[in-house]
């Protein structure tokens, strides 16, 4: 999709600094960091929600590429937190699939 901002990352159209990448998958740092270490995980493949993605091996590939994403920022031991929104509740501003893989700093709950 031209007009998907992730798309156009994934693509390398829009420079990223690249945390992790395999075929089906990029994971980037975030512009707006939440966390020291803070990257965006998406598939190559545009899915507009978590909904979109109906196929549980595609699901099962974005959570491994999630793990590999916190092993690539050095943050498995330690711990991590994932975060996939959805929809304008759930504060998905874009409407990509995507995940942001935390960590570097102890989390609370609830989320804020």
């Amino acid at each position: 999709m031209t007009d998907c901002i992730f798309c156009r990352i994934a693509a390398k159209e829009i420079p990223a600094d690249v945390m992790y990448e395999d075929d089906e998958h990029l994971a980037f740092r975030d512009i707006h960091p939440a966390a020291p270490l803070h990257a965006v995980l998406v598939p190559k493949r545009h899915f507009a929600t978590l909904l979109d993605v109906a196929d549980p091996v595609v699901q099962g590939k974005l959570m491994l590429a999630a793990l590999a994403t916190a092993r690539a920022l050095g943050i498995e031991e330690s711990g991590f937190r994932l975060v996939a929104n959805y929809g304008a509740d759930g504060g998905q501003e874009v409407m990509h699939v995507h995940w942001h893989v935390l960590g570097g700093r102890m989390f609370g709950w609830p989320p804020g």
